[in-house]
């Protein structure tokens, strides 16, 4: 099972790398999948993703609190009504409506999850994995 959930780890961060060059795939998903693969597979790859500058602390707020900070809200459905936008101009109606749909029920998922709790205040954590 190592192998496997170390697999699908690495292909999270290929996913969620390509996420943050290309504003219509997701980065933090992706990275959210690959902590709970490598915690199954790689502690030394787990640790790496923790321990990251930007994308640890949101790993950890997600994990421990189910929370999205105000800001990465902000950046995550500001990008995807600058992918609407494009896609508007780029896919065939039927299909950009679709996609209106799918990124507006993912914007009202983002935007009623809490908000991180003071990084000096502890609450019991929400989950593991």
């Amino acid at each position: 099972m190592r192998v496997f959930w170390g697999s699908v780890g690495i292909l999270a961060v290929v996913l969620a790398l390509t996420g943050a060059v290309l504003p219509i795939l997701p980065t933090v998903p992706f990275l959210l999948l690959a902590a709970f693969a490598f915690d199954r597979s790689s502690p030394r790859f787990h640790g790496l993703l923790m321990a990251h500058p930007v994308f640890g602390r949101q790993i950890r707020e997600w994990r421990e609190h189910g929370a999205i900070a105000s800001r990465v809200k902000v950046l995550a459905i500001g990008g995807m009504a600058v992918g609407l936008g494009v896609s508007a101009f780029v896919l065939p109606v039927p299909l950009w409506l679709a996609q209106v749909t799918v990124l507006t029920l993912v914007a009202l998922f983002i935007a009623t999850r809490p908000v991180p709790p003071p990084s000096g205040l502890r609450a019991e954590p929400r989950m593991r994995g």
